[in-house]
């Protein structure tokens, strides 16, 4: 009988942290099969880390918050590197971790909840902008954004165009136009014993976000993309 918790999550990054080397998440989604997931992935070293995260954080200026933190290995580099970063999640077992990692500005946050702070650089990374949720959800995001951003500031994410999710063999992709965006999803994050619960994510394709960001007063370039959709953009005012 596995218990249900919502920072099923936590709890994975938790066992990961206090020895537990082969811990995995079992995740589950609307669109694809259940997967495995490492949760070694989320402790990479800047070493280890994928080129386009990489380049990501060497992008990050200023004041830096780095939303959707996780275990902090973002923060951690940054903040080995002498910037001023606060790393906030809404997991109290990513918290945890981040601070027994030594992140020194480590929150319990909501990002939609801040208030009054001001930074010069907004970091998603891992496909961050997720929290967002669904399309229709984005002015909330770019108005918080902006509230948040000091003169000259930036926002830095990465994310994916999932259209091969709906490819077909001929190479064609058969989406329904009248259903919600097809990169919205929901999401479940299983660890052991534990259940996570349900949550909505959103993965965005480069031209839609850059429309809604220029509806927005934001200038979107893409920085990089690999051969799989996934892309780095940099948003500024």
């Amino acid at each position: 009988m596995k218990i249900i918790d919502k920072d099923a999550y936590g709890k994975g990054l938790l066992a990961y942290q206090k020895g537990m080397r082969n811990a995995k998440f079992t995740v589950h989604s609307d669109l694809a099969e259940t997967e495995k997931w490492d949760v070694a992935t989320f402790f990479r070293s800047f070493d280890k880390m994928p080129e386009i995260e990489q380049i990501a954080l060497n992008r990050c200026e200023g004041r830096v918050l780095d939303a959707g933190a996780g275990a902090g290995s973002h923060a951690l580099w940054l903040q080995n590197q002498g910037k001023e970063v606060t790393a906030i999640d809404i997991s109290e077992g990513a918290v945890e971790v981040m601070k027994m990692r030594g992140v020194k500005a480590a929150r319990l946050q909501d990002f939609f909840s801040m208030k009054e702070e001001k930074y010069d650089t907004l970091l998603l990374l891992m496909n961050g902008i997720g929290i967002v949720q669904s399309l229709d959800k984005f002015p909330e995001f770019f108005i918080q954004a902006k509230r948040m951003l000091n003169p000259g500031g930036k926002i830095v994410m990465d994310s994916s165009n999932i259209i091969y999710m709906y490819e077909e063999e001929d190479g064609s992709a058969l989406i329904n136009l009248n259903a919600d965006y097809y990169g919205e999803m929901t999401y479940r994050m299983d660890f052991g014993n534990y259940k996570g619960v349900d949550f909505d994510w959103i993965y965005i394709d480069f031209d839609t976000l850059e429309a809604l960001a220029h509806q927005h007063g934001f200038k979107c370039e893409k920085l990089y993309e690999d051969d799989h959709y996934h892309y780095l953009a940099e948003l500024t005012l």
